[in-house]
């Protein structure tokens, strides 16, 4: 198979955003692409607008439920690229931290993909091939205000990403990390920041499939914010830490 064309992809987080415009792009080329989110409705509607399109509802955090998904999509055919892209994002700053909404944002955005690399693993390295696109954030490079229930979800993908890259390169199996800026999705519409340089999630889309495309290890846009956000990552602390709290002040005035 070429880097152009797969198979088999499933898309976790499928039923709108990046997901969803995601999947618009992959069905003219894919043999098939199965959309999983919770939303049945949704996944119905975008699976009728393509014949490679094919919905297979799922709460990612479901371990079991994701294990049997997996199962069912491999006794159809091999499973050659997986996006694990379900999210969810909620702002939050100190004075109202919340235990509950942050163990909910690691058991969907963290957990979830976990539960999704188990199930895929053992049929991959059986067959010594596949890929696993693990999308991520630019907000999991640095500690950043108001992202507590966020940032640290999308560091720890990151660092998984990384591991599990130097453990299944030389089995056969790609790994990629996807690191958006702002996208416009239903997610970042209420936030009540301005969001430097947003895209459209079919912007996000295109960018993906051009990265997944040529084999990427790490997939990042848009270029300008994403290299802004690269360099806070080398920073010297205190250089970081005088960058932030200038940007907070200038967000009160």
């Amino acid at each position: 198979m070429d880097g152009t064309r797969w198979g088999t992809v499933w898309i976790t987080g499928a039923s709108s955003g990046i997901g969803a415009e995601l999947a618009r792009l992959m069905a003219p080329t894919a043999g098939r692409v199965a959309l999983s989110a919770r939303s049945e409705e949704k996944l119905a509607a975008l699976a009728a607008t393509a014949p490679a399109l094919e919905a297979r509802p799922l709460d990612i955090t479901d371990r079991a439920a994701v294990a049997a998904c997996v199962a069912a999509l491999e006794a159809e055919g091999p499973v050659d690229l997986a996006v694990l892209n379900a999210g969810t994002w909620a702002l939050m700053d100190v004075e109202a931290l919340d235990a509950e909404a942050i163990r909910r944002g690691m058991e969907v955005n963290y957990l979830g993909v976990v539960n999704a690399v188990e199930a895929l693993l053992p049929p991959m390295l059986a067959r010594g091939a596949g890929h696993i696109a693990i999308t991520a954030s630019v907000a999991g490079y640095r500690g950043l205000p108001k992202a507590i229930a966020y940032g640290p979800t999308k560091a720890a993908l990151i660092n998984l990403a990384e591991t599990l890259r130097c453990e299944l390169a030389p089995r056969g199996i790609r790994v990629t990390v996807i690191c958006p800026g702002f996208v416009d999705t239903p997610m970042t519409r209420d936030n009540p920041f301005p969001m430097p340089s947003i895209v459209t999630a079919e912007e996000a889309a295109r960018e993906i499939l051009g990265g997944l495309e040529r084999g990427a290890w790490k997939i990042t846009f848009p270029r300008g914010f994403a290299r802004v956000m690269a360099l806070l990552r080398i920073l010297p602390d205190a250089l970081y830490f005088r960058a932030i709290r200038r940007f907070v002040m200038k967000q009160k005035r």
